[in-house]
Order: C-alpha cells, then structure tokens, then sequence
C-alpha cells in the first residue's frame, strides 16, 4: 500500500483550526471544522484533485464543536461513512459538546464565554464506531486510529505506517497556532493527567511529525521536553488541588 500523504485542511485561518486529507490508495478527511464548514472542506479536498465521491471515511478526533461541527454536512456531501470513538458518542448524537468547558489556563477561561463553543451543531451518528485501535487499510490508508482518551473521554488520533501522528487535540500550537512549531495545551482538556498519559504513549511510537488540530506540525523532540514540564506543572497542581478533571 503507497505511502500515507499527510495534507492540511485550513478550516479558519492559516492554521487555527485544521482538518486534514490523507492520501493514500484512498482518500480520508480527518476532522470537519465547525459547523459551516463543510463545503469550506470540500472545495479544499476537490483542489487537491479529490473526488468527493471516491473519500472512503470522515475521521472526528473528538467530540468538541471546532471538530465534529460539520461532519454530518461533509456526510451528505461525500457519501462517505463517519468514524467515531464510542466514548463520545453523546455530543455526536445530541450536536452539543460536554460542558462547562475545563480549561487549561487563562486563553481556556476566555474562550470558554465564546458563545460559538455553546452553539449546537448537526447531529452525527457515527457509522464506524472505535472502541479501540482500528486499522485503516480497509478504507484505503497505511495508518490507524489510536485512542488517546483525556482531551475528551473519546479522543483519537490517527497514526500512519510512516509516522505521522495526526494528533487532534491532544496537543496544540501555542496560542491556537499563532506561535508556528512550539507546543501547548489546546484551551481545554476534560482530564489533564489522562491526556498527557496519551501524548506519552503516541510519542513512545515514535512519530515524526505531530500534525495537530490547532498550528502547524510540531516536531517530536520538542513536544516531549515540553511534556516532561508539563509533568511537573500538572504535579504541582494535583498537589494543591487545583487539577480539573470532568467526573465520568
């Protein structure tokens, strides 16, 4: 099977929230943007010389509103089946991501007034449902989904025979990609520790590019001396009670 392509889908912005084309013997959409957004996408895949018709599966890393927003509009458009973590089926079901929102610090606390992040969006019932790592080659990829709970309880990201990592949320570009190549946390996280647990086990893989959510590519050296710090951050926290974490 040919090689995995890795290609940016820019949803707002340069960079501040991406979804993303796989290429491989057929093509995959990762991520669907807020709602709106899907002939937005759409027309981005069909200049890369994608057939709609021919994408095989649509990819939501999670259940937040900048990621599920239009996958049941990318659905119809497509024809193409949805894949989703069953853990996050209820905000795929109901169109509403969980709340409150937990942020991750101050950037967190603002955006979580954004009245954006409390729209509702379309519903979607994910047709491909992931419960645990799920291989792609039958839709055409050299990759696999890879569950990488905390963000929220059904984040994924997808992992492809080469080593990139399209990683969702599970980290962000500093300053929701304004700062190009240095790590972050994205604004929210329903369980901090969880969340670096996964990161800690995708970079163990190690991939060679960290594609992401919300910034450009981050490199793997730089994102683990950055999670080592993160470490001791969340350590602190925890010790003083301060960690957030969303009850299950």
């Amino acid at each position: 099977m040919s090689r995995t392509k890795v290609v940016p889908i820019p949803v707002m912005g340069r960079h501040n929230i991406n979804a993303y084309l796989l290429l491989g013997r057929r093509p995959v959409i990762v991520d669907a943007g807020t709602p709106g957004s899907g002939r937005r996408i759409l027309d981005r895949i069909t200049a890369h010389g994608v057939d709609p018709a021919d994408v095989a599966l649509i990819v939501i890393t999670h259940g937040h509103i900048d990621h599920f927003g239009s996958a049941a509009e990318l659905h119809r458009l497509t024809g193409a089946p949805v894949a989703g973590h069953i853990a996050d089926l209820g905000p795929y079901r109901s169109g509403r991501a969980r709340e409150p929102y937990l942020p991750t610090g101050p950037m967190g606390r603002l955006m979580a007034r954004n009245r954006k992040l409390h729209v509702r969006a379309e519903p979607v019932d994910p047709a491909v449902l992931i419960r645990g790592e799920t291989g792609l080659e039958d839709f055409g990829l050299a990759a696999r989904i890879m569950p990488t709970p905390g963000h929220t309880a059904g984040s994924v990201s997808v992992l492809t025979d080469a080593g990139d990592l399209v990683a969702g949320d599970l980290i962000a570009g500093s300053f929701m990609g304004l700062i190009p190549g240095r790590p972050a946390n994205p604004p929210f996280h329903d369980d901090p520790r969880q969340n670096l647990a996964s990161l800690h086990e995708m970079l163990a893989l190690d991939p060679i590019s960290l594609h992401v959510g919300h910034g450009t590519p981050l490199d793997p050296a730089r994102v683990r001396r950055w999670a080592e710090k993160e470490g001791d951050r969340l350590a602190r926290l925890d010790a003083a009670g301060r960690l957030p974490a969303r009850g299950e």
